[in-house]
């Protein structure tokens, strides 16, 4: 796909107990780019995220970031090492502010001291979470709560982000200001590998695609050619690309 890659899939094979969802599922993510994973409900797109942030355990192949093996290391490693997952649904903490959001999810860098710092460079990025800094999470918008998640991804600088379904509950205004909002953290260089159900949405914003049959890539590219393919629509969407399936 690309001849600079931040992260190398090659051969994965995992699953949950005696089933199988990845088949030997190989990748790659550009660096500096979006690239977006599409297919059908129980593809193994999701678990292609749990696989790669060590949430579950590959059974063979490997897992390379940055030219390292980090096949099956465990998700407080790999945050040290760059790369923050922003899962499916709402993974706030209703109860707290966004401030004390955003606070906890720094707690994971490797220097402690420069927490208030990252938090403070966070807001000045996204000026509405300095608006509602001292408001309690849950009453933010559900686009406004799917940016304090990224936000909070942000925090310890990473050099990939893992985002799963992002526009997930979300209207269509929001959901434009949502891949928006990832382009314009490409244009400073961060590497997104997405998940997305809106499939057109979520290739009209990327620089390349991945389709998933079955767990194993049926198609892999640049996201334009493949949101022009006809066949992508007919096998893996229901017919279409303008659904959301």
């Amino acid at each position: 796909m690309a001849d600079s890659a931040v992260l190398e899939i090659e051969e994965i094979v995992a699953g949950y107990g005696g089933l199988t969802v990845l088949n030997g599922t190989s990748f790659r993510a550009a660096r500096g780019a979006i690239t977006t994973i599409i297919g059908p409900n129980g593809a193994g797109k999701s678990t292609i995220f749990k696989t790669v942030f060590g949430l579950l355990p590959a059974r063979a192949g490997r897992v390379v970031f940055e030219g390292r093996e980090v096949t099956n290391l465990g998700p407080r490693k790999l945050l040290e090492l760059g790369i923050s997952y922003v899962p499916q649904g709402r993974n706030i903490f209703p109860e707290l502010s966004v401030r004390h959001n955003l606070e906890l999810g720094a707690t994971a860098a490797a220097e402690r001291t420069d927490v208030a710092a990252r938090v403070e460079s966070v807001m000045d990025r996204f000026p509405m979470l300095r608006e509602r800094a001292r408001a309690q999470a849950s009453t933010l918008s559900g686009g406004q709560q799917k940016l304090l998640e990224i936000a909070r991804s942000l925090l310890l600088d990473p050099k990939l982000m893992l985002i799963d379904e992002p526009s997930i509950g979300l209207s269509p205004r929001l959901v434009q200001e949502t891949f928006a909002i990832l382009q314009n953290l490409r244009a400073k260089g961060m590497t997104i590998l997405m998940v997305e159900q809106n499939a057109k949405r979520a290739l009209e914003a990327s620089d390349f695609g991945v389709v998933i049959e079955l767990g194993r890539v049926r198609m892999a590219g640049e996201a334009r050619a493949i949101l022009a393919d006809p066949k992508v629509g007919q096998l893996f969407l229901g017919g279409g690309l303008a659904t959301s399936s």
